[in-house]
């Protein structure tokens, strides 16, 4: 059985780190590119970049807040798909995981 406690501790902290992080780079994309700048095509770059990153945080946010869910709803540490446990290691690990060990393999 999963320390829910913990585990709840855990993704709490990690959802505050990871909509931080959302915010910054919300404020460095809402900056405006100098037109006049030499450096343009290197901001745009950058600006991809942020993009990208922005795009992993929503999903890794939304894992966060639906693994939130399962400790209060009672289901954390069963996996979603097979309802097996999932293992204390891995969710030491990855306290977000939803599926066990074997269902992510298949998934993969």
């Amino acid at each position: 059985m999963a320390d829910t406690a913990a585990a709840k501790a855990h993704l709490e902290a990690q959802l505050v780190e990871l909509k931080e992080r959302q915010e910054r780079i919300a404020q460095d994309l809402a900056t405006p590119l100098n037109p006049d700048s030499s450096e343009q095509a290197v901001e745009l770059e950058d600006d991809a970049s942020l993009e990208g990153q922005a795009a992993l945080l929503v999903r890794e946010i939304a894992s966060v807040q639906r693994a939130l869910t399962r400790i209060k709803n009672g289901t954390y540490g069963e996996c979603v798909r097979c309802g097996e446990q999932i293992s204390a290691k891995r969710l030491e690990v990855r306290p977000e995981a939803a599926l066990c060990i074997r269902c992510a393999r298949q998934e993969q």
